[in-house]
């Protein structure tokens, strides 16, 4: 039987990895014998053992090829990348400027795609690897007041098949991850501005609660893993049945 553990010794690349799903998703590989890479705008403080830190934007793509050179001087080159940084956005369409929505694409969507072709270039060459996107269950679905984040997130999953069509042949996987509603810093913030009510979206869940970080983590080892060897081009959903669930 294929192993669902990742191989020890597994050379990750995560962004926005200072806190949230991203630093969960770090400290998974880590505690599973990886050296990882975590990059992010912010300070990434404690590093886990077999990590280090690299400051920079995801959304510039200097930034991204400089993380990953980084982790080729480290290591020799990267098995896996994790495109995790991006941005929550909860602006009504007719509210929403120019700025602000080449802000939110910038990061969300054009940044998934520099780390995932800085990736590909290495890993195409060296004939294997696995690369994860952060979708999200607005990849799938649609909300009110998330024009730009929905728009982001849909394109991230269609994003990600067409590069796992592409490179399948060379030995590289791709898939998107889409979480729901994680318990998560930003989570906490969104509540304390009032703009979500988790009471209102545990209760949409067939789960009645909100996922944790670490179980967003959980699927990204199983998909570096072994045992997800027939896996890409997938959208994986993270969201206690929210996606299911059409009852009102």
């Amino acid at each position: 039987m294929l192993s669902a553990v990742p191989e020890t010794g597994l050379r990750v690349l995560v962004t926005g990895a200072a806190r949230g799903i991203g630093r969960a998703i770090a400290e998974g590989f880590a505690a599973h014998g990886g050296r990882v890479l975590m990059q992010d705008r912010d300070d990434i403080d404690a590093l886990p053992d077999g990590a280090i830190a690299h400051r920079g934007d995801a959304s510039d793509p200097a930034d991204i090829e400089a993380a990953f050179a980084a982790a080729d001087a480290a290591w020799g080159g990267v098995d896996v990348a994790v495109a995790n940084a991006g941005v929550a956005a909860k602006i009504p369409a007719l509210e929403l400027t120019p700025e602000r929505w080449r802000q939110i694409v910038s990061l969300n969507f054009d940044g998934v795609f520099f780390t995932a072709q800085a990736a590909g270039r290495r890993m195409v060459a060296q004939g294997s690897g696995v690369i994860l996107a952060l979708g999200s269950i607005y990849s799938v679905a649609g909300a009110a007041d998330r024009s730009a984040y929905c728009a982001t997130k849909a394109g991230v999953a269609g994003m990600m098949r067409s590069l796992a069509c592409e490179w399948a042949r060379h030995g590289v996987r791709v898939n998107t991850i889409a979480p729901g509603y994680i318990e998560t810093d930003l989570v906490s913030a969104l509540v304390a501005q009032g703009r979500i009510d988790t009471s209102v979206i545990a209760a949409r869940s067939p789960q009645r609660r909100l996922g944790q970080a670490e179980e967003v983590a959980a699927l990204a080892l199983f998909l570096a893993s072994p045992a997800a060897a027939h896996i890409t081009g997938a959208v994986l959903p993270v969201d206690g049945g929210w996606l299911a669930n059409g009852a009102p």
